[in-house]
């Protein structure tokens, strides 16, 4: 039987929510080369996809956190996810901003988050998880309590475990990192030879082009 890791993984690559190129890096924002780059925003165009990763996240809010008052996205990826997941499971929601409105309320959480609520953040993808842990940050300034994070996929970098254990965050995700690489290579979207590749990129991303 597969996992619920493997299953997604399929549905992510088959979409090309997920594209690995090794030996056509792509360039994130952050200047590093990557021989993978994750879109999960594509998952919202397909409703039989979207559907599924909304119950998952869902199901595993109601698995492993109890008494949850509401939940909260991560802008922008994880507001429309996290959207469908609280009316799933009819709790109010909000969403945290990168930094606050520069006019108005200059809000940095949109909605409203009573003090010490319970809340689940909903992520759509953990990288070094420094914006993540920012939404956290805020929430927990509001006065409330963060239950933990549920998260579509995650790369799986040391670094952002490592911040998850330090900020004292239970971090579940659907999909990872190791996920896509055993799905890609059963149905040939990689070969062989680029695993290490692939695996070697993980360890040191940071740095992996100039290697």
């Amino acid at each position: 039987m597969k996992t619920l890791e493997q299953i997604l993984a399929k549905k992510l690559l088959k979409i090309r929510a997920v594209k690995l190129q090794p030996a056509n890096p792509f360039i994130w924002a952050s200047g590093w080369k990557s021989p993978i780059y994750c879109d999960n925003r594509k998952t919202l165009s397909y409703p039989a996809i979207r559907n599924f990763i909304k119950l998952q996240l869902a199901r595993i809010i109601l698995e492993k956190h109890d008494d949850v008052d509401a939940i909260a996205g991560v802008a922008t990826g994880a507001i429309a996810q996290g959207a469908m997941v609280a009316e799933e499971l009819n709790l109010p929601f909000v969403y945290i901003r990168s930094t606050p409105k520069d006019h108005g309320l200059e809000n940095l959480i949109e909605g409203d988050l009573k003090p010490g609520s319970k809340v689940v953040v909903i992520e759509d993808l953990i990288s070094t998880g420094g914006s993540s842990l920012k939404a956290v940050e805020a929430i927990r300034n509001a006065g409330c309590h963060v239950s933990g994070m549920a998260a579509i996929f995650t790369y799986g970098f040391p670094v952002a475990e490592e911040k998850f254990k330090e900020a004292k965050v239970k971090l579940t995700t659907l999909c990872n990192y190791d996920a896509i690489l055993d799905e890609a290579l059963k149905i040939d979207y990689i070969e062989e030879s680029e695993i290490k590749t692939l695996q070697e990129w993980r360890k040191d991303p940071a740095n992996w082009h100039t290697k």
